[in-house]
């Protein structure tokens, strides 16, 4: 088995978000192993961590035990190497930025679905599902008819649904996105919105992929992840894709194959974009990272997760 434990979690609850409580959870996972980030903020706690099982679980344990948390959910995976490079626990104003207050995502979001009931929703003639990941995400792999909302962030959602909903005012509305938590948020301002029938994949993506045998999948592609991993499939075994150095956009076999394609310096979602000194910026942090991976040591300097989760 894999040597170390992968819990993505995420909980929106009352919090008592301070500099004491962030340093209590960093020191306990410094002490134990485990890296990954942690959001804190006053409406919860949302992250990924990864570590040794006993590590990781007495990190879950002491998150439990917060007035409020003691039914915190986490999703399981395994990785051969750890998927981290440094532990991170920050402070913020919200443990999924959408930049809407008044949002409700704890007690008027949308009606959960559980995994094995997903199919059955989302090939209903009048249901429209709704990807809520950012394009970057969805360009790798959705569920099959799924619309993209093409946002570079989730800040750009609120704007994309009620520009959406001018053109299917009365329909049912199904959205998913990686672990659960940008769905907690979109069907609450769904129901801000008057919808009154919006559904959400209960545990997200990381779920379906674990319950739903792959015949019986409505899933096309790979699902990026917030780690080193980038990507992972069915059963939650590791994808094809990796990181462009540069940009950090994930790349498929297609991509790894083309002639844009120039290892450590850019890849053909940045070449245009790029300059020749930062080429060779990237280029030098390549061939360190290079050197420090032949002689069996991690290079810092080397991207961890792809982008800050707010999934």
């Amino acid at each position: 088995m894999p040597s170390f434990l992968v819990a993505a979690l995420y909980k929106f609850a009352p919090l008592n978000a301070d500099a004491t409580l962030q340093d209590d959870i960093r020191t306990l996972c410094v002490s134990e192993h485990v890296f990954g980030t942690l959001l804190l903020a006053s409406e919860g706690i949302n992250g990924t961590i990864a570590g040794p099982d006993n590590g990781v679980r007495a990190v879950l344990a002491r998150l439990r035990a917060l007035p409020g948390f003691a039914d915190l959910e986490h999703k399981e995976s395994r990785a051969e190497t750890q998927p981290f490079l440094r532990m991170k626990v920050r402070l913020k104003r919200e443990i999924v930025t959408m930049g809407i207050t008044d949002i409700d995502p704890v007690g008027a979001v949308g009606t959960y679905v559980e995994p094995e009931d997903w199919n059955d929703l989302i090939t209903a003639p009048d249901v429209v599902t709704i990807d809520t990941r950012n394009d970057y995400e969805v360009r790798i792999g959705q569920f099959a008819g799924a619309i993209n909302p093409k946002t570079v962030s989730f800040r750009e959602f609120p704007d994309w649904f009620r520009t959406f909903r001018e053109t299917r005012p009365n329909a049912r509305i199904a959205m998913y996105c990686t672990g659960g938590i940008r769905c907690e948020k979109a069907t609450a301002f769904a129901r801000m919105e008057g919808v009154d029938e919006v559904f959400h994949l209960k545990g997200g993506i990381l779920k379906y992929l674990e319950q739903i045998p792959e015949a019986e999948s409505r899933w096309e592609g790979e699902c990026f992840v917030f780690d080193r991993r980038v990507a992972v499939t069915h059963r939650l075994e590791i994808g094809t894709h990796t990181l462009c150095h540069a940009c950090r956009e994930p790349l498929g076999p297609e991509d790894l194959r083309s002639p844009d394609y120039l290892p450590g310096h850019a890849c053909p979602h940045c070449v245009e974009i790029r300059t020749p000194e930062q080429r060779e910026r990237y280029a030098e942090r390549h061939r360190q990272e290079e050197l420090a991976r032949a002689r069996g040591e991690r290079h810092l300097g080397q991207p961890g997760a792809p982008r800050e989760a707010d999934a």
